[in-house]
Protein backbone atom coordinates (compact mmCIF):
# COMPACT_ATOMS: atom_id res chain seq x y z
CA UNK A 1 0.00 0.00 0.00
CA UNK A 2 0.62 3.63 -0.89
CA UNK A 3 2.51 5.74 2.56
CA UNK A 4 0.83 8.36 4.04
CA UNK A 5 2.37 11.34 4.51
CA UNK A 6 3.11 11.09 8.06
CA UNK A 7 4.26 7.72 7.66
CA UNK A 8 7.00 8.99 5.20
CA UNK A 9 7.64 11.82 7.74
CA UNK A 10 9.16 9.27 10.21
CA UNK A 11 11.48 7.37 7.27
CA UNK A 12 12.85 11.35 6.51
CA UNK A 13 16.05 12.91 8.49
CA UNK A 14 14.03 15.42 9.60
CA UNK A 15 16.96 17.99 9.18
CA UNK A 16 14.56 20.45 7.46
CA UNK A 17 17.72 21.41 4.93
CA UNK A 18 15.95 22.78 2.33
CA UNK A 19 18.40 20.93 -0.12
CA UNK A 20 15.63 18.84 -1.58
CA UNK A 21 13.98 22.32 -2.48
CA UNK A 22 11.58 22.64 -0.25
CA UNK A 23 11.08 24.35 2.69
CA UNK A 24 10.75 21.37 5.62
CA UNK A 25 11.30 17.51 5.43
CA UNK A 26 7.05 17.61 6.01
CA UNK A 27 6.18 19.46 2.79
CA UNK A 28 8.86 17.07 1.01
CA UNK A 29 6.78 14.24 2.61
CA UNK A 30 3.68 15.11 1.39
CA UNK A 31 5.25 15.73 -2.18
CA UNK A 32 6.46 11.82 -1.96
CA UNK A 33 2.81 10.92 -1.05
CA UNK A 34 1.52 12.87 -3.38
CA UNK A 35 3.74 11.15 -6.24
CA UNK A 36 5.05 14.62 -7.09
CA UNK A 37 9.03 14.42 -5.01
CA UNK A 38 11.12 12.38 -5.94
CA UNK A 39 13.43 10.68 -3.14
CA UNK A 40 16.87 10.87 -4.85
CA UNK A 41 16.34 14.88 -3.79
CA UNK A 42 17.10 14.13 0.18
CA UNK A 43 20.87 13.33 0.50
CA UNK A 44 20.69 12.44 3.77
CA UNK A 45 18.18 9.16 3.45
CA UNK A 46 19.72 6.27 4.19
CA UNK A 47 19.50 2.79 2.09
CA UNK A 48 16.58 1.38 3.81
CA UNK A 49 14.74 4.29 3.95
CA UNK A 50 15.32 4.56 -0.57
CA UNK A 51 14.19 0.84 -0.59
CA UNK A 52 11.04 1.34 1.28
CA UNK A 53 10.15 4.90 -0.21
CA UNK A 54 10.73 3.63 -3.65
CA UNK A 55 8.60 1.10 -2.97
CA UNK A 56 6.14 2.95 -1.73
CA UNK A 57 5.81 6.94 -3.28
CA UNK A 58 6.43 5.30 -7.13
CA UNK A 59 3.10 5.39 -9.51
CA UNK A 60 1.98 1.89 -9.17
CA UNK A 61 0.51 2.17 -12.78
CA UNK A 62 3.99 2.70 -14.66
CA UNK A 63 4.20 5.90 -17.19
CA UNK A 64 5.10 5.26 -20.47
CA UNK A 65 5.53 7.28 -23.52
CA UNK A 66 4.33 6.87 -27.19
CA UNK A 67 5.62 7.88 -30.01
CA UNK A 68 7.77 11.46 -30.16
CA UNK A 69 7.84 15.17 -31.09
CA UNK A 70 4.79 17.22 -30.60
CA UNK A 71 2.28 14.40 -30.70
CA UNK A 72 3.65 12.05 -28.50
CA UNK A 73 1.32 11.20 -25.49
CA UNK A 74 2.27 9.69 -21.61
CA UNK A 75 0.22 7.10 -20.08
CA UNK A 76 -0.04 6.02 -16.96
CA UNK A 77 1.03 6.87 -13.91
CA UNK A 78 -2.25 6.58 -11.99
CA UNK A 79 -2.72 6.61 -8.29
CA UNK A 80 -6.37 6.08 -7.53
CA UNK A 81 -9.02 3.30 -8.30
CA UNK A 82 -11.89 6.14 -8.89
CA UNK A 83 -11.73 9.68 -10.18
CA UNK A 84 -13.43 11.53 -6.99
CA UNK A 85 -10.67 9.85 -4.97
CA UNK A 86 -7.94 12.20 -6.31
CA UNK A 87 -8.09 12.40 -10.21
CA UNK A 88 -6.97 10.69 -13.36
CA UNK A 89 -3.95 12.20 -14.99
CA UNK A 90 -3.12 10.94 -18.32
CA UNK A 91 -5.83 10.97 -20.80
CA UNK A 92 -6.31 7.58 -22.99
CA UNK A 93 -4.48 7.87 -26.52
CA UNK A 94 -6.91 7.67 -28.93
CA UNK A 95 -5.97 5.56 -32.46
CA UNK A 96 -7.52 5.84 -35.37
CA UNK A 97 -7.37 1.98 -37.59
CA UNK A 98 -6.50 1.56 -40.95
CA UNK A 99 -5.92 -1.58 -42.81
CA UNK A 100 -3.12 -2.36 -45.25
CA UNK A 101 -5.65 -3.21 -47.80
CA UNK A 102 -6.84 0.11 -47.76
CA UNK A 103 -5.45 2.31 -50.97
CA UNK A 104 -2.83 4.98 -50.37
CA UNK A 105 -5.69 8.00 -50.66
CA UNK A 106 -7.68 6.01 -48.37
CA UNK A 107 -5.09 5.58 -45.80
CA UNK A 108 -4.16 8.74 -46.42
CA UNK A 109 -7.78 10.58 -45.96
CA UNK A 110 -7.93 8.98 -42.23
CA UNK A 111 -4.29 9.79 -40.77
CA UNK A 112 -4.79 13.44 -42.29
CA UNK A 113 -8.24 13.87 -40.69
CA UNK A 114 -6.82 12.44 -37.20
CA UNK A 115 -3.39 14.79 -37.75
CA UNK A 116 -5.79 17.68 -38.74
CA UNK A 117 -8.83 17.97 -36.64
CA UNK A 118 -8.83 20.01 -33.72
CA UNK A 119 -12.23 20.58 -30.94
CA UNK A 120 -11.71 23.21 -28.99
CA UNK A 121 -13.71 23.51 -25.86
CA UNK A 122 -13.70 25.23 -23.01
CA UNK A 123 -10.32 26.75 -23.66
CA UNK A 124 -8.35 23.41 -24.59
CA UNK A 125 -7.44 21.98 -28.19
CA UNK A 126 -8.56 18.62 -28.03
CA UNK A 127 -7.43 15.82 -30.42
CA UNK A 128 -7.23 12.51 -31.16
CA UNK A 129 -3.93 10.77 -31.04
CA UNK A 130 -2.47 8.49 -34.05
CA UNK A 131 -2.78 5.65 -35.74
CA UNK A 132 -3.10 2.05 -35.58
CA UNK A 133 -2.24 0.24 -38.96
CA UNK A 134 -3.62 -3.74 -39.09
CA UNK A 135 -1.91 -6.40 -41.06
CA UNK A 136 -5.18 -7.84 -42.50
CA UNK A 137 -3.84 -8.84 -45.50
CA UNK A 138 -1.21 -11.35 -43.58
CA UNK A 139 1.57 -10.05 -46.41
CA UNK A 140 4.66 -8.42 -43.85
CA UNK A 141 5.88 -6.42 -47.06
CA UNK A 142 2.26 -5.06 -48.17
CA UNK A 143 1.74 -3.76 -44.26
CA UNK A 144 5.88 -2.12 -43.93
CA UNK A 145 3.79 -0.27 -47.34
CA UNK A 146 1.07 0.49 -45.02
CA UNK A 147 2.80 2.18 -42.62
CA UNK A 148 5.29 4.24 -45.14
CA UNK A 149 1.93 5.50 -46.03
CA UNK A 150 1.13 6.44 -42.78
CA UNK A 151 4.14 7.86 -41.77
CA UNK A 152 4.88 9.63 -44.85
CA UNK A 153 1.75 11.89 -44.26
CA UNK A 154 1.95 12.68 -40.64
CA UNK A 155 4.07 12.75 -37.92
CA UNK A 156 1.55 10.96 -35.56
CA UNK A 157 2.28 7.99 -32.67
CA UNK A 158 0.95 4.35 -34.61
CA UNK A 159 0.49 1.07 -33.58
CA UNK A 160 1.63 -1.60 -35.31
CA UNK A 161 -1.05 -4.36 -34.97
CA UNK A 162 0.98 -6.68 -37.08
CA UNK A 163 -0.27 -10.12 -36.04
CA UNK A 164 3.28 -12.08 -36.91
CA UNK A 165 6.66 -11.23 -36.25
CA UNK A 166 7.71 -10.73 -39.82
CA UNK A 167 5.15 -8.14 -40.33
CA UNK A 168 6.12 -6.30 -36.41
CA UNK A 169 9.51 -6.00 -38.17
CA UNK A 170 8.99 -4.77 -41.33
CA UNK A 171 6.41 -2.28 -39.93
CA UNK A 172 9.28 -1.45 -37.51
CA UNK A 173 11.45 -1.00 -40.50
CA UNK A 174 9.25 2.05 -41.69
CA UNK A 175 9.01 3.58 -38.18
CA UNK A 176 10.88 2.17 -35.41
CA UNK A 177 12.57 5.24 -34.39
CA UNK A 178 9.72 7.11 -33.24
CA UNK A 179 8.65 5.17 -30.54
CA UNK A 180 5.43 2.53 -31.72
CA UNK A 181 3.39 0.57 -30.11
CA UNK A 182 4.13 -3.41 -31.43
CA UNK A 183 1.21 -5.02 -30.75
CA UNK A 184 1.19 -7.93 -29.52
CA UNK A 185 3.21 -10.89 -27.60
CA UNK A 186 1.45 -13.73 -25.92
CA UNK A 187 3.52 -16.49 -23.80
CA UNK A 188 4.53 -18.27 -26.83
CA UNK A 189 6.08 -15.58 -28.66
CA UNK A 190 7.49 -13.37 -26.23
CA UNK A 191 10.68 -13.74 -25.90
CA UNK A 192 10.92 -12.69 -29.81
CA UNK A 193 9.05 -9.62 -29.35
CA UNK A 194 10.71 -8.46 -25.99
CA UNK A 195 14.14 -8.86 -28.02
CA UNK A 196 12.57 -6.59 -31.28
CA UNK A 197 10.94 -4.26 -29.27
CA UNK A 198 13.78 -3.80 -26.91
CA UNK A 199 16.14 -3.54 -29.66
CA UNK A 200 13.76 -0.38 -31.14
CA UNK A 201 12.86 1.37 -28.45
CA UNK A 202 9.36 0.03 -29.31
CA UNK A 203 5.86 -0.09 -26.68
CA UNK A 204 5.05 -3.45 -26.41
CA UNK A 205 1.67 -4.65 -26.15
CA UNK A 206 1.37 -7.98 -24.68
CA UNK A 207 -2.00 -10.31 -24.36
CA UNK A 208 -3.21 -13.49 -21.77
CA UNK A 209 -6.40 -14.82 -20.83
CA UNK A 210 -6.46 -13.91 -17.26
CA UNK A 211 -5.67 -11.19 -15.08
CA UNK A 212 -3.25 -13.94 -13.38
CA UNK A 213 -1.78 -14.84 -16.83
CA UNK A 214 -1.16 -11.41 -17.69
CA UNK A 215 0.94 -10.53 -14.73
CA UNK A 216 3.05 -14.00 -14.92
CA UNK A 217 3.27 -12.73 -18.83
CA UNK A 218 4.71 -9.21 -17.53
CA UNK A 219 7.31 -10.53 -15.34
CA UNK A 220 8.73 -12.99 -18.21
CA UNK A 221 8.66 -9.85 -20.23
CA UNK A 222 10.36 -7.50 -17.60
CA UNK A 223 13.19 -10.65 -17.07
CA UNK A 224 13.41 -10.70 -20.74
CA UNK A 225 14.37 -6.82 -20.69
CA UNK A 226 11.58 -5.20 -21.96
CA UNK A 227 9.42 -3.04 -19.89
CA UNK A 228 7.77 -0.46 -21.96
CA UNK A 229 4.89 -2.59 -21.55
CA UNK A 230 0.99 -2.36 -22.30
CA UNK A 231 -1.72 -4.68 -21.25
CA UNK A 232 -3.99 -5.90 -24.13
CA UNK A 233 -7.64 -6.68 -22.62
CA UNK A 234 -9.41 -6.68 -26.37
CA UNK A 235 -12.01 -8.89 -25.49
CA UNK A 236 -15.83 -9.44 -27.31
CA UNK A 237 -17.50 -8.90 -24.03
CA UNK A 238 -18.22 -5.83 -22.50
CA UNK A 239 -18.42 -6.99 -19.05
CA UNK A 240 -15.05 -9.47 -19.32
CA UNK A 241 -13.06 -5.85 -20.12
CA UNK A 242 -14.84 -4.34 -17.05
CA UNK A 243 -14.18 -7.40 -14.74
CA UNK A 244 -10.69 -7.13 -16.18
CA UNK A 245 -9.45 -3.76 -16.21
CA UNK A 246 -10.99 -3.31 -12.59
CA UNK A 247 -9.06 -6.07 -11.48
CA UNK A 248 -5.91 -5.04 -12.75
CA UNK A 249 -6.57 -1.51 -11.70
CA UNK A 250 -7.67 -2.73 -8.18
CA UNK A 251 -3.96 -5.05 -8.05
CA UNK A 252 -2.05 -2.17 -9.11
CA UNK A 253 -2.99 0.86 -6.92
CA UNK A 254 -2.84 -1.47 -3.84
CA UNK A 255 0.77 -2.83 -5.18
CA UNK A 256 -0.95 -5.91 -4.43
CA UNK A 257 0.41 -7.69 -7.66
CA UNK A 258 3.15 -5.03 -8.83
CA UNK A 259 3.61 -6.90 -12.28
CA UNK A 260 0.22 -5.50 -12.98
CA UNK A 261 1.54 -1.91 -12.61
CA UNK A 262 1.24 -1.00 -16.52
CA UNK A 263 -1.57 1.01 -18.59
CA UNK A 264 -4.41 -0.93 -20.51
CA UNK A 265 -4.27 -1.60 -24.35
CA UNK A 266 -7.95 -2.03 -25.52
CA UNK A 267 -9.23 -2.48 -29.10
CA UNK A 268 -12.89 -1.08 -29.14
CA UNK A 269 -13.44 -2.54 -32.52
CA UNK A 270 -13.32 -5.95 -31.17
CA UNK A 271 -17.10 -6.03 -29.56
CA UNK A 272 -20.28 -5.83 -31.35
CA UNK A 273 -21.09 -2.80 -30.14
CA UNK A 274 -17.96 -0.68 -30.70
CA UNK A 275 -19.36 2.62 -29.18
CA UNK A 276 -20.16 1.14 -26.18
CA UNK A 277 -16.66 -0.27 -26.15
CA UNK A 278 -14.89 3.23 -26.68
CA UNK A 279 -17.14 4.38 -24.11
CA UNK A 280 -16.04 1.78 -21.60
CA UNK A 281 -12.70 1.93 -22.30
CA UNK A 282 -12.46 5.47 -21.86
CA UNK A 283 -14.44 5.08 -18.37
CA UNK A 284 -12.91 2.23 -17.42
CA UNK A 285 -8.78 2.78 -16.88
CA UNK A 286 -7.93 2.14 -20.78
CA UNK A 287 -4.39 3.78 -21.65
CA UNK A 288 -4.30 3.23 -25.40
CA UNK A 289 -7.63 2.70 -26.95
CA UNK A 290 -8.19 1.62 -31.05
CA UNK A 291 -11.03 2.63 -32.99
CA UNK A 292 -12.43 2.61 -36.40
CA UNK A 293 -13.05 5.82 -38.30
CA UNK A 294 -15.65 7.70 -36.23
CA UNK A 295 -17.89 10.08 -37.89
CA UNK A 296 -17.66 13.66 -37.33
CA UNK A 297 -20.70 13.75 -34.30
CA UNK A 298 -18.84 10.46 -32.54
CA UNK A 299 -15.39 12.06 -32.42
CA UNK A 300 -16.64 15.56 -30.48
CA UNK A 301 -18.56 12.91 -28.48
CA UNK A 302 -15.57 11.01 -27.86
CA UNK A 303 -13.68 14.07 -27.12
CA UNK A 304 -15.61 15.67 -24.96
CA UNK A 305 -15.75 12.38 -22.76
CA UNK A 306 -12.98 12.19 -22.60
CA UNK A 307 -11.89 15.38 -21.64
CA UNK A 308 -14.71 15.66 -18.76
CA UNK A 309 -13.14 12.19 -17.26
CA UNK A 310 -9.49 13.70 -17.35
CA UNK A 311 -10.34 16.83 -15.57
CA UNK A 312 -9.22 16.92 -12.53
CA UNK A 313 -12.16 17.23 -10.05
CA UNK A 314 -10.30 19.47 -7.28
CA UNK A 315 -9.66 21.98 -9.58
CA UNK A 316 -12.03 24.16 -11.95
CA UNK A 317 -11.24 24.74 -15.16
CA UNK A 318 -10.18 27.58 -15.68
CA UNK A 319 -9.44 30.19 -19.19
CA UNK A 320 -6.41 32.31 -19.38
CA UNK A 321 -6.80 35.89 -17.95
CA UNK A 322 -7.02 39.17 -20.08
CA UNK A 323 -9.24 41.24 -22.13
CA UNK A 324 -11.34 39.62 -24.44
CA UNK A 325 -13.43 40.77 -27.36
CA UNK A 326 -17.23 39.74 -28.06
CA UNK A 327 -17.93 41.41 -31.69
CA UNK A 328 -16.32 44.05 -32.87
CA UNK A 329 -16.04 46.74 -30.29
CA UNK A 330 -15.21 50.01 -30.25
CA UNK A 331 -13.99 52.96 -28.23
CA UNK A 332 -17.14 53.04 -26.35
CA UNK A 333 -17.66 49.43 -26.08
CA UNK A 334 -18.43 48.77 -21.89
CA UNK A 335 -16.33 46.40 -20.36
CA UNK A 336 -17.50 44.05 -18.23
CA UNK A 337 -15.01 42.42 -15.86
CA UNK A 338 -15.39 38.70 -14.77
CA UNK A 339 -13.51 36.24 -12.37
CA UNK A 340 -11.54 33.21 -15.32
CA UNK A 341 -13.91 29.92 -13.80
CA UNK A 342 -14.90 28.46 -17.01
CA UNK A 343 -18.24 28.33 -16.48
CA UNK A 344 -18.48 31.86 -16.20
CA UNK A 345 -16.42 32.88 -19.01
CA UNK A 346 -18.74 30.48 -21.44
CA UNK A 347 -21.82 31.46 -20.25
CA UNK A 348 -21.47 35.08 -19.36
CA UNK A 349 -20.19 34.90 -23.38
CA UNK A 350 -22.96 33.50 -24.59
CA UNK A 351 -25.54 35.87 -23.14
CA UNK A 352 -23.55 39.16 -24.65
CA UNK A 353 -23.38 37.26 -27.89
CA UNK A 354 -26.96 36.73 -28.34
CA UNK A 355 -27.31 40.64 -27.08
CA UNK A 356 -25.29 41.16 -30.33
CA UNK A 357 -23.75 44.17 -28.34
CA UNK A 358 -19.71 44.29 -28.99
CA UNK A 359 -18.02 44.85 -25.60
CA UNK A 360 -14.88 43.73 -23.90
CA UNK A 361 -14.67 40.88 -21.21
CA UNK A 362 -11.92 41.62 -18.64
CA UNK A 363 -11.11 38.13 -17.04
CA UNK A 364 -9.43 38.37 -13.36
CA UNK A 365 -7.29 35.22 -12.47
CA UNK A 366 -9.14 33.87 -9.29
CA UNK A 367 -7.59 30.63 -9.44
CA UNK A 368 -10.62 28.88 -11.61
CA UNK A 369 -13.12 30.29 -8.53
CA UNK A 370 -16.40 31.19 -9.29
CA UNK A 371 -17.25 35.31 -8.54
CA UNK A 372 -19.47 34.53 -5.20
CA UNK A 373 -16.91 31.88 -4.08
CA UNK A 374 -13.66 34.51 -5.33
CA UNK A 375 -15.16 37.23 -3.21
CA UNK A 376 -15.79 35.18 -0.13
CA UNK A 377 -12.52 33.61 -0.10
CA UNK A 378 -10.46 36.91 -1.18
CA UNK A 379 -9.78 35.86 -4.09
CA UNK A 380 -10.90 38.90 -6.22
CA UNK A 381 -10.17 42.25 -5.06
CA UNK A 382 -10.28 46.20 -5.83
CA UNK A 383 -5.98 45.27 -6.37
CA UNK A 384 -6.71 42.46 -8.41
CA UNK A 385 -9.19 44.48 -10.32
CA UNK A 386 -6.59 47.80 -10.78
CA UNK A 387 -3.76 45.41 -12.27
CA UNK A 388 -5.95 43.73 -14.62
CA UNK A 389 -6.92 47.05 -15.89
CA UNK A 390 -3.28 48.01 -16.53
CA UNK A 391 -1.94 44.93 -16.76
CA UNK A 392 -4.30 44.29 -20.13
CA UNK A 393 -4.15 47.89 -21.54
CA UNK A 394 -8.01 48.48 -21.19
CA UNK A 395 -7.76 52.03 -20.75
CA UNK A 396 -5.98 52.17 -24.60
CA UNK A 397 -8.90 50.39 -25.89
CA UNK A 398 -11.88 52.74 -24.24
CA UNK A 399 -12.46 56.50 -24.43
CA UNK A 400 -14.31 56.13 -20.73
CA UNK A 401 -13.63 55.16 -17.47
CA UNK A 402 -16.82 53.01 -16.62
CA UNK A 403 -16.39 49.20 -15.71
CA UNK A 404 -19.46 47.08 -15.12
CA UNK A 405 -18.56 44.38 -12.35
CA UNK A 406 -21.30 41.22 -11.21
CA UNK A 407 -23.51 41.28 -9.47
CA UNK A 408 -22.16 39.06 -7.17
CA UNK A 409 -19.00 41.35 -6.51
CA UNK A 410 -20.93 44.54 -5.18
CA UNK A 411 -19.33 45.15 -2.10
CA UNK A 412 -16.05 45.49 -3.90
CA UNK A 413 -17.99 48.36 -5.83
CA UNK A 414 -16.80 51.07 -3.66
CA UNK A 415 -13.60 50.26 -3.16
CA UNK A 416 -12.50 49.34 -6.73
CA UNK A 417 -13.64 52.74 -7.80
CA UNK A 418 -10.91 54.52 -4.93
CA UNK A 419 -8.52 52.12 -6.27
CA UNK A 420 -9.20 52.06 -9.94
CA UNK A 421 -10.41 56.19 -10.44
CA UNK A 422 -12.92 54.02 -12.62
CA UNK A 423 -16.68 54.50 -12.50
CA UNK A 424 -18.33 51.23 -10.98
CA UNK A 425 -21.59 49.79 -12.34
CA UNK A 426 -23.16 46.64 -10.72
CA UNK A 427 -24.38 44.76 -13.36
CA UNK A 428 -26.92 41.64 -12.63
CA UNK A 429 -26.42 38.27 -10.71
CA UNK A 430 -28.19 36.44 -13.48
CA UNK A 431 -25.81 36.67 -16.72
CA UNK A 432 -28.94 35.52 -18.69
CA UNK A 433 -29.93 39.60 -17.31
CA UNK A 434 -27.24 41.27 -19.40
CA UNK A 435 -28.45 41.74 -22.45
CA UNK A 436 -31.63 43.75 -21.05
CA UNK A 437 -29.33 45.04 -18.59
CA UNK A 438 -26.97 46.54 -21.22
CA UNK A 439 -29.89 47.92 -23.31
CA UNK A 440 -30.92 50.18 -20.43
CA UNK A 441 -27.99 51.00 -18.44
CA UNK A 442 -25.18 51.07 -20.32
CA UNK A 443 -24.31 54.59 -22.16
CA UNK A 444 -20.89 55.78 -22.87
Amino acid sequence: MALKALDIYKLLPKKNCKECGDPTCLTFAMKLASGKGDIEKCPYLDDHAKSVLGASTKPPVRKIKIGVGERAFVVGEEFVQFRHEKTFYHPPGIMVSVSDTQTKPEIEQIVTNVRDYVLTRIGMDLRLNGIAIRNDSNNPEQFGTAVSYAEGCADLPVVLMAGTLAAAEAGLHECGNYRPIVHCATRENYREYCSLTKKSGAVLAIRAGTPDEMAELSTLCTEAGQDALLLDLSSRSLRQFINDSTIIRQHAITRTTPSLGYPVFYDATIPDNADAALVLGILKYGAVIVIGPPTRPSEKALLTLRQNIYTDPQKPIQMTAGLYRVGNPGKDAPVLMTVNFSLTYFTLQGYLESSRVSCYMLIVDTEGLSVLTAVAAGKLNETMVRDAIKKYGVENEVSHRTLIIPGYASPLSGRIEEETGWKVLVGPRDAAEIGEYLETEWKA
